[in-house]
């Protein structure tokens, strides 16, 4: 427990953090890599680079202080935190080197501001958090092994299939090496793929949703291939993986993991909203809600540029067709001519609260949606013009978390 002279200290640091929060994360993770460089094997380069990162640590930092004497208000974010960082394989043995350079960190950039007391308190918080989160995440990795069909680490699986979905989204079938059974999964969640990319220095791990229902011999991601670009540095597991992993290659996987899941005991008609590669969780929803609840009705909305780059259209048309529970919209930002000729889409442009309004069944749904941050945006704010209560609403990051204000 923490005394409440800490606690004090640990208050009055909050107005700091507000300010010089990402500063001090973006310092932290320069002196964490340069003093332990091997763990850019396990954490993602780029959303360093992106700043995406360093600003989810922040937010992260700022609500365990705000939160300090009472730290239960935090544990949803704990647990989101700590699947990620039980795919990813962290351990608690890596936790006080965390600490150490936080601290450092912060010491460096408030510099005369960081009395003796308030590294001396943060130290304090900073075990008792950091124990807070070791607690949680070996409950998962315990039952990430114990589970049926589970295992420790990452396992190899076989790519026995490799199927083009879109101009730049292609689905991998992968099937367990030991041909032993896998551990379920629900809708929503992700495996960690480890991948060593032939003439870089450290292994890479990216965190791709499952795209298919649970309940199978073998898991499906889709993944969108990212190019290089100034405007868009990145790409380089995705590339690999589309250029270079081949069917009858081997990858490595972690087990399946994730708080963003489908609420299977939730019968409420339920609205799949997706904006381009951010539809392999809804897809995965989809599929699961038709063969386990077939009474249940959906709507399962997608935001592409245009058919070009729009992955599964035939599939989910096919189901929608054979589905009386399902109804399937398409907005293309972008459409073809071709699209335009063919009626191909139902909205151009962007997912708008009036159009929202006129295809769902509004408050009396359950809403699921994912995508880039500015579609996720914009969703969020038509959602809330909508008035749909904030405990009817779920969606997931790609990558670090961050705000949708």
């Amino acid at each position: 427990m923490l005394s409440e002279q800490t606690i004090k200290v640990i208050k009055s640091t909050v107005p700091v953090l507000e300010v010089h929060g990402t500063a001090i994360t973006k310092r932290f993770y320069q002196m964490l890599f340069s003093n332990h460089p091997e763990l850019l094997n396990v954490f993602n380069h780029i959303n360093q680079k992106q700043g995406r990162q360093p600003a989810a640590l922040a937010n992260a930092v700022y609500a365990a202080a705000a939160n300090i004497d009472n730290l239960g208000q935090i544990l949803p974010v704990v647990k989101q935190i700590a699947h990620k960082h039980r795919s990813l394989g962290i351990t608690a043995d890596q936790y006080p080197i965390v600490g150490e350079n936080l601290l450092a960190a912060i010491k460096d950039v408030l510099g005369d501001a960081a009395t003796d007391e308030i590294i001396q308190a943060w130290a304090e918080a900073y075990g008792v958090i950091a124990q807070v989160f070791i607690d949680v995440e070996a409950e998962m990795y315990k039952e990430a092994e114990q589970q049926p069909g589970g295992w420790k680490g990452f396992r190899s699986f076989i790519v026995k299939r490799k199927e083009v979905e879109s101009d730049v989204i292609t689905s991998f079938y992968l099937y367990p090496e030991d041909g032993q059974p896998i551990a379920d999964f629900t809708p929503g969640q992700y495996i960690t793929v480890k991948v060593k990319i032939p003439g870089e220095e450290y292994t890479h791990l990216r965190q791709y949703s499952l795209s298919d229902k649970p309940g199978q011999s073998h898991y499906r991601i889709s993944v969108k291939r990212e190019d290089d670009g100034e405007q868009k540095p990145g790409g380089k597991v995705s590339q690999y993986l589309h250029n270079s992993i081949n069917e009858g290659d081997t990858i490595e996987l972690s087990a399946p993991a994730g708080d963003f899941t489908l609420d299977l005991n939730d019968h409420r008609p339920v609205v799949l909203i997706s904006g381009g590669v951010g539809l392999t969780p809804m897809v995965s929803m989809l599929n699961t809600i038709v063969e386990t609840t077939p009474e249940r009705s959906v709507t399962f909305i997608h935001a592409a540029r245009n058919s070009e780059v729009h992955a599964m259209k035939k599939a989910i048309s096919e189901l929608a067709e054979d589905k009386s529970q399902v109804k399937v919209y398409w907005c293309y930002s972008e459409p073809t001519a071709e699209d335009v000729r063919n009626k191909s889409f139902d909205k151009e442009g962007f997912i708008t609260a009036d159009w929202l309004q006129e295809i769902t069944p509004g408050t009396d749904a359950v809403y699921y949606f994912c995508g880039p941050v500015p579609f996720m945006k914009e969703v969020n704010s038509a959602l809330r013009a909508l008035q749909v209560p904030a405990d009817q609403v779920h969606y997931e990051f790609f990558g670090p978390a961050g705000s949708l204000e």
